[in-house]
């Protein structure tokens, strides 16, 4: 992305979004700032923090100082310190056979940003998608912390299909992914069809690639959407069943509009199996 301030949101939304996803509250955070001096403006930098700032003001927390380097590339992210009880983290294991999977954003920005390098991707698209990335998870965090989470991860870099088998590899779950309650971004899919890729595509195909159970008819731009990886992405619940759609009803209300069950956990004790169907 080329503006600067959209950068910064982006970089602190999602550090900030691996608190949210043990269920914790953000309290302060360290600017960690790489940047080649000489070679880009001032300014430049100066933006890129104000970014970071309004998302951290936000989120309700405080930036308490950080730590500055020179390097070739502009680098920037944020070392986050949260609050939660210790009978109310959420963590990656814990999900059990009964539960649905709730994801709260969609995925294929991966594919989406490297695309838009070439100028495949509209306005409207790259629009859409980066309004998601420099939304916080904040909503989504506070709103599933009224229910009982049996378990829970943020999407980012292993895309959806590696997330998911970080849930499932601990107990041996059995998970199974409904691809048409998935929701994407528009152009997305799309775009793995016309041959756009991302560079972390192959290794999370590796990463999942003993795991999966797949439908015969299933399309292969559907495969990579699948581990398109996120940057900031969105929070994945596993909850009871029966108490994922009033999540969703709730998620919608707050105004996480694209929240959706996008499947379940079918059994466990077994070697851990993504099914897509």
């Amino acid at each position: 992305m080329d503006d600067p301030r959209t950068f910064g949101k982006v970089a602190a939304a999602n550090a900030l979004s691996d608190v949210y996803a043990m269920g914790a509250r953000p309290l302060a955070c360290l600017n960690l700032v790489a940047f080649p001096q000489g070679r880009l403006a001032d300014s430049v930098l100066h933006e890129i923090v104000l970014g970071a700032a309004e998302m951290v003001v936000e989120a309700g927390a405080v930036i308490a100082g950080g730590h500055t380097i020179r390097d070739d590339e502009p680098k920037f992210g944020l070392s986050v310190t949260g609050l939660v009880h210790p009978s109310r983290i959420w963590r990656n294991t814990g999900a059990r056979p009964g539960d649905a999977l709730v994801l709260t954003k969609p995925i294929g920005s991966g594919v989406l940003l490297n695309a838009n390098l070439e100028g495949a991707v509209s306005a409207a698209a790259l629009c859409s998608c980066l309004r998601s990335m420099s939304t916080l998870n904040r909503t989504s965090a506070e709103v599933a912390a009224e229910m009982e989470i049996h378990s829970a991860t943020d999407v980012t870099g292993f895309g959806l299909a590696g997330h998911v088998l970080e849930m499932a590899r601990p107990q041996g779950l059995h998970v199974r992914l409904e691809r048409k309650s998935i929701p994407c971004f528009p152009e997305a899919l799309e775009l793995y069809g016309r041959g756009f890729t991302t560079g972390s595509n192959g290794p999370n195909r590796a990463l999942v690639a003993g795991h999966l159970l797949v439908a015969d008819e299933i399309a292969q731009p559907w495969m990579e959407l699948l581990v398109d990886p996120q940057t900031n992405g969105g929070l994945l619940f596993a909850l009871e069943g029966t108490s994922a759609p009033r999540l969703v009803d709730h998620l919608h209300a707050a105004g996480v509009e694209d929240a959706r069950i996008v499947g379940s956990v079918l059994d466990a004790g077994g070697e851990a199996r993504i099914e897509i169907v």
